[in-house]
């Protein structure tokens, strides 16, 4: 082994000599040059010299003996884009099997997020819970890789402390050809999510880039307002107008229910300005005999909380008016209370305002106030969002 390299790798791993470090190598006595450099190195556990207990510190090095402690050393959180630098001629032969160490060490990472919110109801009622969840994403190759999620939700009043923890996420994304294919156990949510938000079991297949084509086969995997429901089909484009994002979309569902088993949604989203945009859609609905058929929704927002950014922060407001027929299962509806009973009543109209600020990097604070009103009769809920949510 080379001076340098015995040094720079000292270097790279913040090792510096120590009278106090013990030499573990028969071959390295006292007062050689390398003996604390070695005798750190060994005790950090990078190397660990032969079986007759010599270092061979003028033997070469094999190819598997390298990677071997350029492992160790990226596992001790040695700089290996410096050693590389240093020793780019000795390493040049070696750099594919490096390359794949490093890549290695990336190929599954683990995320997560923490969410508490309470919810407030005018009529008295309210909720609270903890939400965890552990994101799993693993690389297969260059063009595949593999998500999952475990989530864990415990309902702060709930007295008797029943905890739910289940995989809900669980799908392959790839490319095949020029399609990118997404398969499994996933959220559903188009666009606004105006039309359905929910978790499904199912396929996505997407083409292009300014003009994107999409389409989805999937089945229910749970949450969703028509419980009978066999298959869930939707086709939608979706293509930038110079400034303006727009999308056309169709939903199809085959089930045995009474309110909506089609649905079209038509939105646009543009810029005003640089920190304020607005969005736009229309609904139409397959709805029952004498039931009102279109509907819409209109949202504005200011800037954004950055989870990254302290003190960044955003403030929106949304108006909603919405027959049942131009809904499955509403993005409103995990926040707002009284949305699916309001089905009864031809759906609901009424209006969204929130705001969200980051506290300190990776946590943010949010707030939302529902005031919406049954279409038909005079049932109406007001509901007060308030939630903190963690990022790792």
């Amino acid at each position: 082994m080379k001076k340098s390299l015995v040094l720079a790798m000292a270097m790279a791993l913040g090792v510096t000599a120590s009278a106090y470090a013990a030499n573990p190598f028969s071959d390295v006595p006292a007062g050689h040059w390398a003996y604390d450099s070695v005798a750190q190195l060994a005790e950090a556990g990078v190397i660990d010299g032969y079986v007759d207990g010599s270092f061979g510190g003028d033997k070469l090095m094999t190819r598997y003996e390298m990677a071997q402690i350029t492992a160790r050393a990226m596992a001790n959180g040695a700089d290996v884009d410096a050693l590389a630098a240093e020793f780019a001629e000795e390493l040049d032969s070696m750099g594919v099997r490096v390359a794949n160490l490093e890549k290695k060490a990336d190929n599954v990472k683990i995320t997560g997020q923490i969410r508490a919110h309470y919810k407030d109801v005018d009529d008295g009622g309210y909720a609270s819970a903890l939400r965890t969840r552990l994101y799993v994403k693993g690389q297969i190759n260059d063009d595949w890789s593999y998500t999952g999620r475990i989530q864990n939700v415990q309902e702060l009043d709930d007295k008797e402390g029943n905890d739910e923890t289940k995989l809900n996420w669980a799908f392959v994304t790839g490319k095949l050809g020029g399609l990118e294919l997404q398969a499994g156990r996933q959220d559903f949510k188009p666009h606004t999510g105006n039309v359905l938000d929910t978790t499904v079991d199912g396929v996505k297949v997407a083409y292009g880039d300014k003009v994107k084509l999409t389409g989805y086969a999937a089945k229910a995997a749970g949450g969703v307002t028509h419980d009978d429901f066999d298959r869930l089909y939707v086709a939608d484009i979706a293509a930038k107008l110079g400034v303006v994002d727009t999308y056309v979309s169709y939903y199809k569902l085959d089930a045995d229910a009474d309110t909506s088993n089609e649905v079209f949604a038509v939105g646009a989203g543009v810029k005003l300005a640089k920190n304020l945009g607005l969005k736009a859609e229309w609904l139409n609905g397959d709805a029952k005999e004498g039931a009102d058929d279109n509907g819409y929704y209109v949202g504005l927002s200011y800037k954004g909380a950055k989870a990254a950014k302290v003190g960044s922060y955003g403030i929106y407001a949304n108006y909603f008016n919405q027959p049942a027929a131009t809904y499955l299962k509403h993005t409103a509806a995990g926040y707002a209370d009284g949305i699916a009973k309001m089905d009864a009543f031809d759906g609901f109209k009424g209006y969204e305002v929130g705001a969200n600020y980051t506290l300190a990097k990776n946590i943010v604070a949010g707030v939302k106030y529902f005031d919406l009103d049954a279409r038909e009769g005079n049932m109406d809920k007001e509901t007060l969002w308030s939630e903190v949510v963690f990022t790792f």
